[in-house]
């Protein structure tokens, strides 16, 4: 009876996974921005979400962004949104999450990737995500799906 009761948690768990999701800045900005050409495709997406996972460095890049695009009041009103996300989960980053995130910087030397970028591959790796929202094509170099493919 152990048994069952175990092989059920275990099924129940890859299941969750499978429906959870690592968000990039770019579905961040494009749910808030409605000049954003998948303006639409994130606004839906963020209606229903699965569980998500962000790193740090994704709300400090979308913070930024707001930032020198507009204006003090939109960075902060987007580190609001942020807060306010329940779905979302920022995940902490150790020196371990950093040393995998050089290794990806290492492995596509050949590719103009950020360290936020490979942070995101190396949590998605970590963590067994499959599904990634975001608009850049970076995101799924190591076979993740990216939601712009997928809606």
């Amino acid at each position: 009876m152990a048994t069952r009761r175990r092989a059920k948690v275990l099924t129940k768990s890859s299941t969750d996974r499978s429906r959870e999701a690592y968000v990039d800045t770019s579905a961040l900005i494009a749910f808030l921005d409605k000049s954003d050409s998948h303006h639409f495709l994130f606004r839906r997406l963020f209606a229903s979400p699965p569980r998500l996972v962000t790193s740090p460095l994704v709300v400090a890049q979308g913070h930024a962004w707001f930032l020198r695009r507009f204006d003090p009041h939109r960075a902060l009103l987007f580190l609001a949104v942020i807060e306010e996300l329940k779905p979302l989960r920022v995940l902490s980053l150790t020196p371990k999450d950093l040393s995998g995130a050089s290794a990806i910087l290492r492995r596509f030397h050949d590719q103009e990737l950020t360290l936020t970028d490979a942070v995101g591959l190396h949590i998605m790796h970590e963590h067994g995500i499959a599904s990634c929202w975001s608009t850049d094509f970076h995101l799924g170099l190591t076979g993740a799906r990216l939601a712009i493919h997928e809606g």
